[in-house]
């Protein structure tokens, strides 16, 4: 659950419509899924130039991740 609250609060802090913030964790075996979606306004703030800000949001997803012996995949949702 803690890896939903990270980005949650990350994805809070970048778009203007903090409230439609949504992230559903879906879990498997071995790997879990992560899925954001946010205001159709700000998807490009959480993609960021060149999907810069979503490549850093994986990559602390998957450092906090390897941290609990899991496996985690983050989708962005329109």
């Amino acid at each position: 659950m803690a890896l939903k609250e990270l980005i949650s609060t990350i994805a809070q802090a970048l778009v203007d419509e903090p409230d439609a913030v949504e992230v559903a964790e879906i879990d498997g075996e071995h790997h879990a899924l992560i899925e954001l979606k946010v205001a159709k306004g700000d998807i490009g703030k959480v993609i960021g130039k060149e999907g810069r800000t979503a490549q850093s949001m994986r990559t602390l997803l998957s450092a906090a991740s390897t941290k609990l012996g899991r496996r985690v995949h983050l989708d962005i949702v329109d």
